[in-house]
């Protein structure tokens, strides 16, 4: 985040702390870090180690030393501040605050018109279409994609540089009191209240008093726009004596809605402002676009834009892209489409998720120009080329005359296009090879075309990961682990049919401490796109070991059979003494692998004479953790484990681990938490314990489309064997998903269901390897229309439930064949 030229005496002033080391008082301070992931400019950064529920900034304090920051705004008195030599180290209260503060003073000095968005839904939509309506006459600076948290948005408002004329805000508040703090760094004059709803409602006492908080951004504001057919914000507008101006479908209003009509892919909406009718088409059909539409409408007939100018621009809206996915690309590539917009702002974000991904060494960036007012166009691109030689990356791909033109700025593997049509032109497949590919591109570009042509071809049915769930469910747990505890996250069977780099880049980036895979291929594939903490092996094979060896995998040692043959492998490789890390698994009562505990002196003796093998931890299964009825089987199992594991660790002069808690043991069991903990199925979104599943976020969705509408005859039959039979005139649908895409055989003949447009349609017939067929004669369908095969309202818990099975069944036999995106908000 680009500050100018503060230096670190004024931010001291400003966050009012006191200097723990004070050695380079004249450091001019360009950048704020408060992720140790996204560090640009060392020398220039300021870091602000923020204690949040499930990490702790000082924690990272070591490692950003080392990688040359020498600016440190801490909370903590450190225990040897001297090991930080060089350093300007500034003690406050609390960081966060202290950066709160700093943005503060940051939106004082610089006093331009800023619209301040908050409201349940559609801030970030309506944030973006401004943005878009606006641009032309204002130089806006907006937060990046949604950040509207306590430390989304100081880091938004820290964005403003000299030559802005208009800032756009979003601000979401979880709980009381939070309101008020960003209301003082966002000092908005204008103000958008979209809607009200119940998201995050669980700390109001009710919704009139989430309205009452969130109307705290507006208390100094000149005006309030919001549509007053939401009972709920105008009662409470008029009780604060907040300036209004509205819009309704059914009520005096400034704007007053009239007839709106849906066709074609896009609506025309009519109303009556100032006792003339207007009205404006915009591109969307959708309830929640319409009403974003005319929230946008209203605000700027509210800024005084001619009707005129607003009708026309309303058309050009273009989707508004909150997430960036991530696809199997042509050639062994891997795309990243965010081809909806194209600012700095938003390149910042998507090239940071392209860092991420550590599968292809090489890096390339399709952009386009950036169609962003008010700004010298030398001087933006050059902005531009800094900040892909600090990001990493190796080619840059041109599409725009402008980007065209300042060609010489870039100083990196690189080509230009006058247009998208140049380069589809001469757009041939060798071009790309073993790379990751990120496409940023403003709408009116068209990179859709490009995406189309570097996607790997798949059929339609397709398995969405949504990596900001996935993320979520892992600090869920890990906030409920002991300080220091370890988490190995389980990646095994294709991550448990959800990827396998993909899942694991997102893991390693956000520092778990170990991989966990079943077969040794698993961990090379890992390993070759450019993961490099720690993996343990839990089914090694003979034929695998020189290559667990050469990749730097950890074995499970279950028996002393492998444990001799894995010994006699590492003296045959190894031209020199080295000392491999094995992970021993013990018998604690599943009697599935492991050494029992008649074994373990003689475990010991063997290791210690072995110059070869160091042990770096010892752990068991538990065969019922998340069983109420076998819990004291399963303290049985942990009882064992501590006396088998003490002795074990008692006879070796280095720190070994102990792990035995599965994801329904880390809740459960908390006490046995030990040194760490095997997260798995409860990662990707699924508990078998009702409270705790209420608390994950679904990660997997798998869906496909209709391929065929057919109207059958009552005594018809459908598919295979004739096993569905209409009992009445009835409507199927086609869908092209079957058993060998792992739509399981169990599910056919009604036992099963998916849905289409919110509402469940049986499986009729028997499944298909290809395709099954849906009775959908009481629902509205049409060809090419999405269906769900489980997701979000339709669990993977209840598929399993209709199988007869468990959920890790359901996830693990979705076939590779099926194309996956990865997708993060």
């Amino acid at each position: 985040m680009n500050l100018f030229n503060y230096s670190i005496e004024e931010i001291l002033e400003i966050s009012k702390g006191e200097f723990l080391l004070k050695e380079n008082p004249g450091t001019a301070i360009h950048y704020i870090l408060t992720d140790s992931r996204k560090l640009l400019s060392p020398e220039h950064s300021l870091f602000f180690a923020i204690k949040g529920q499930r990490h702790n900034g000082h924690d990272f304090i070591p490692e950003l030393y080392s990688k040359g920051v020498r600016n440190f705004i801490v909370s903590d008195y450190p225990e040897d501040k001297n090991k930080y030599p060089g350093t300007n180290l500034l003690l406050v209260h609390n960081a966060l605050l202290a950066l709160q503060q700093l943005a503060t003073f940051h939106r004082r000095k610089y006093p331009i018109k800023v619209i301040g968005v908050t409201g349940s839904n559609g801030k970030t939509i309506v944030k973006e279409w401004l943005f878009q309506l606006m641009r032309e006459d204002h130089a806006i600076v907006r937060s990046p994609k949604s950040y509207n948290s306590q430390l989304g948005v100081p880091m938004s408002v820290l964005q403003i540089k000299p030559g802005h004329t208009l800032g756009i805000f979003e601000a979401g508040i979880s709980e009381p009191g939070e309101m008020e703090k960003l209301e003082t760094i966002i000092q908005p004059e204008i103000g958008i209240f979209t809607n009200i709803g119940q998201a995050h409602s669980e700390n109001f006492r009710s919704l009139d008093d989430k309205v009452k908080e969130k109307l705290l951004l507006f208390r100094k504001s000149d005006t309030v726009i919001y549509c007053r057919d939401y009972t709920s914000i105008h009662d409470e507008v008029k009780k604060a004596g907040i300036r209004s101006f509205t819009w309704s479908r059914k009520s005096n209003a400034d704007l007053l809605i009239g007839k709106i009509t849906a066709e074609h892919n896009e609506t025309e909406i009519q109303g009556i402002f100032r006792n003339d009718f207007i009205r404006i088409k915009i591109p969307f059909t959708d309830d929640a676009s319409i009403e974003n539409a005319i929230h946008c409408w209203t605000t700027m007939l509210f800024m005084g834009y001619a009707q005129e100018t607003i009708t026309s621009r309303m058309m050009m809206l273009s989707p508004v892209a909150m997430r960036l996915e991530l696809k199997e690309g042509i050639n062994n590539c891997s795309i990243i489409n965010d081809s909806y917009n194209s600012d700095l702002g938003s390149l910042s974000i998507a090239l940071d998720f392209l860092n991420q991904q550590k599968q292809h060494e090489k890096k390339t960036l399709i952009l386009s120009d950036i169609l962003q007012s008010g700004k010298d166009e030398e001087k933006l691109y050059q902005e531009v080329a800094d900040l892909l030689g600090k990001k990493g990356i190796s080619r840059l791909i041109g599409i725009g005359s402008a980007i065209s033109r300042q060609a010489d700025n870039f100083h990196l593997e690189k080509s230009f296009y006058d247009s998208t049509d140049d380069f589809l032109n001469s757009y041939n497949s060798a071009f790309f090879r073993d790379e990751t590919i990120l496409l940023k591109g403003a709408r009116t570009f068209g990179f859709e075309e490009i995406s189309k042509l570097l996607q790997q071809k798949a059929h339609e049915t397709v398995l969405e990961i949504n990596l900001n769930a996935l993320v979520h469910n892992l600090n869920f747990y890990r906030s409920r682990l002991r300080p220091g505890v370890k988490i190995m996250a389980m990646v095994k069977a294709f991550s448990y049919g959800s990827g396998s780099f993909e899942i694991a880049n997102t893991l390693q980036f956000h520092n778990v401490d170990y991989l966990a895979v079943a077969y040794a291929d698993e961990g090379i594939e890992l390993r070759k796109a450019g993961i490099n903490i720690p993996i343990m092996v839990m089914n090694p094979e003979e034929q695998s070991y020189e290559s667990m060896i050469s990749y730097q995998l950890e074995p499970e040692i279950f028996s002393f059979r492998i444990l001799n043959l894995f010994n006699d492998a590492i003296k045959r490789n190894s031209k020199k003494e080295v000392q491999v890390p094995v992970h021993l698994k013990l018998d604690t009562g599943m009697h599935r692998l492991g050494f029992e505990e008649e074994d373990v002196n003689e475990l010991i003796v063997r290791i210690k004479n072995s110059r070869h093998i160091v042990v770096r931890s010892v752990f068991t299964h538990l065969a019922a953790s998340d069983e109420e009825e076998h819990d004291d089987f399963t303290r049985l199992q942990i009882s064992r484990f501590q006396k088998m594991s003490d002795t074990i660790r008692s006879h070796f002069n280095y720190p070994i681990y102990r792990h035995i808690l599965n994801s329904s043991g880390i809740s459960r069991f908390p006490d046995a938490q030990m040194e760490m903990v095997r997260l798995g199925i409860g990662m990707y979104g699924v508990s078998p314990n009702i409270s705790e599943a209420t608390q994950l976020q679904n990660v997997s969705t798998l869906k496909t489309t209709i391929s065929q509408i057919k109207n059958i005859q009552e005594g018809d039959s459908v598919g295979y064997s004739r096993k569905g039979q209409a009992l009445k005139n009835t409507v199927i649908a086609t869908v092209p998903i079957g058993y060998a895409d792992g739509l399981n055989r169990r599910l056919g003949n009604g036992r099963g269901h998916m849905y289409i447009n919110g509402l469940p349609v049986p499986i009729i017939g028997n499944v298909c390897m290809d395709m099954c067929m849906l009775d959908i004669t009481d629902i509205q369908a049409n060809e090419g229309d999405e269906v769900l095969v489980f997701g979000d309202i339709h669990p993977i818990t209840e598929v399993a439930r209709e199988m007869g099975t468990i959920a890790y069944e359901v996830l693990t036999n979705v076939s590779r064949r099926v194309k996956r995106v990865y997708y993060q908000e």
